[in-house]
């Protein structure tokens, strides 16, 4: 049983157990004895965050128990999740940790460790961790300490390994790009990226104050960014979260293009090029059965994982897929980075109407989605919904009247008390009726009065 992390690390409200600056020591002290042990020489680890304010407190306590316990860190400051799963690796670091909640509000924040190789930990390692922290091992001796110190071309580093990804040589130029960085972890990168690049670039919400964070901006409220793209004749809109390793875009027109579309448009140009592994994707019980008619009509495969980036991961190691991903913009994109990337897969996407001379609107024109809405139950606790009797019997009736021609998903959030509620028809009417007395009910018994 898991105590502390999640499937995507450790998260919570700042200053919240365990969302605290004594909880952030006492893992890092947890962390480094667990992660040392097994090495003969004394390990490195390096740390990122995103623009939150309480990033500085986390970072220092978990840097200090880190440090106490016998480990080097190399602190690389506000930086995307993705750029520290790679430079983990370049640096040749033991392992690497990310101070986020992502698409969260800024009083939450998050702690998630990568291996040496870029992955996440494994599961029996943060099990070890989660054991270590109630039972904190001894403190080495006064010289056996490690010391910290800062990076300062990590940011540089990461842009240019992004632009390795792309074909050699290719520039981007003629490209007008709308972006918006959520005022997060890529407000620098992002921008500078796309005009080294050579787009005209719109750059919005790259100004973070330490509140600001996922405010009315980035993937969650791409309205800000639709809106620029027609107002300025953009060819194409990228907005990403608060640590930049989902991407939600649009196209020339602000129609909204979502992971399941952008997985449509990789996997068939992929496909098209001989790149495509595994014959398949992987996606989750969240993606549309649109993609999936449009993908088989190609003779390709889309697995389903469980819905979390963690579990997405593990199905594409296990099926041989390069490509995968969630409908909420969270891409993996195994040839080119080890997690989620959403400047990576901007620039994918770029690359890919550059190679074939065609607007994004053009690129799954033939892919038609069913209607799909999802509903949430906010709860001030997590609570076993799925064990009540009625409601399983309230979904099982909901799955006989859809039979062959929709499907519903009912689950508790990963990192929040909420129930989701996912329904999708052929027929629209089906799916509200189905959908809004089943929400309605559960609401009356489990959700916040």
């Amino acid at each position: 049983m898991r105590r502390y992390f999640g499937t995507d690390g450790v998260r919570g409200t700042v200053n919240t157990p365990p969302m605290t600056a004594e909880f952030a020591l006492a893992l890092g002290r947890a962390a480094g004895h667990v992660l040392t042990r097994h090495l003969s020489h004394q390990p490195q680890i390096l740390i990122g965050k995103d623009t939150r304010l309480s990033g500085y407190m986390i970072e220092s306590a978990l840097c200090a128990g880190l440090t106490a316990q016998g480990m080097n860190v190399l602190l690389v400051g506000p930086i995307p999740t993705p750029a520290v799963a790679y430079l983990t690796r370049s640096l040749r670091a033991d392992a690497g940790v990310m101070l986020s909640a992502s698409h969260n509000p800024a009083g939450d924040n998050g702690i998630k460790f990568f291996a040496a190789d870029g992955f996440k930990l494994p599961d029996e390692i943060e099990l070890e961790i989660e054991a270590c922290i109630d039972a904190l091992p001894p403190l080495p001796s006064a010289l056996e300490i490690g010391k910290a110190a800062r990076v300062d071309d990590a940011r540089g580093r990461y842009i240019e390994f992004l632009k390795s990804s792309m074909p050699r040589g290719m520039r981007l130029d003629g490209f007008k790009v709308v972006i918006d960085s959520a005022n997060g972890a890529a407000y620098d990168v992002a921008p500078r990226l796309l005009r080294e690049l050579g787009c005209d670039v719109i750059s919005l919400h790259d100004e973070p104050d330490g509140y600001n964070i996922n405010r009315e901006c980035g993937s969650t409220y791409p309205e800000a960014m639709t809106r620029r793209v027609v107002e300025s004749g953009a060819d194409i809109g990228l907005a990403l979260d608060g640590d930049a390793d989902r991407l939600i875009a649009c196209d020339a027109n602000g129609r909204i293009v979502d992971g399941d579309r952008v997985i449509a448009i990789l996997a068939e140009h992929a496909h098209r090029s001989g790149a495509l592994t595994g014959n398949g994707v992987v996606t989750t019980l969240m993606s549309n059965m649109g993609l999936e008619r449009y993908l088989n009509n190609m003779g390709l495969t889309m697995h389903r994982a469980a819905v979390g980036d963690r579990y997405v991961l593990e199905m594409m190691r296990d099926k041989g897929c390069n490509i995968g991903g969630e409908q909420s913009g969270h891409m993996i994109l195994l040839d080119h980075n080890t997690t989620g990337d959403g400047l990576m897969t901007g620039l994918q996407l770029l690359s890919a109407m550059s190679e074939q001379n065609k607007p994004l609107s053009d690129m799954a024109e033939n892919m038609t989605l069913f209607p799909q809405k999802l509903w949430n139950v906010v709860m001030s606790e997590r609570k076993d919904v799925l064990a009540d009797t009625q409601v399983q019997k309230l979904i099982g009736d909901a799955e006989s009247r859809l039979g062959d021609n929709g499907r519903i998903n009912v689950r508790m959030s990963g990192t929040e008390p909420k129930l989701r509620i996912m329904i999708e028809a052929e027929d629209e009417g089906l799916m509200l009726d189905i959908g809004e007395p089943l929400t309605e009910t559960i609401c009356e018994r489990y959700g916040n009065k």
